[in-house]
C-alpha cells in the first residue's frame, strides 16, 4: 500500500471540502466522533461484564 504524502493529503481534503461543503464537515466529524464514544463504551462494558480470569465472548 503506497504511504501518502503532504500533497495527497491536501488534494484529497480539498476534494472533500468541495464535496461535502464546509458546513457539513463539522457535523460528520461530531456524528463520527459520538459514534466511536458510543463503541469504545460499549467494549469497556463488555469487558467489566466478564469474569476475572475469562476471556470476553465474542458475539
Amino acid at each position: 500500500m503506497p504511504r501518502l504524502g503532504l500533497w495527497e493529503i491536501l488534494i484529497i481534503a480539498f476534494i472533500i471540502l468541495l464535496l461535502f461543503g464546509a458546513n457539513r464537515i463539522p457535523d460528520m466529524m461530531r456524528g463520527l466522533a459520538r459514534g466511536l464514544r458510543g463503541f469504545k463504551e460499549e467494549l469497556k462494558g463488555e469487558e467489566k461484564a466478564a469474569q476475572p480470569g475469562e476471556k470476553p465472548k465474542a458475539n
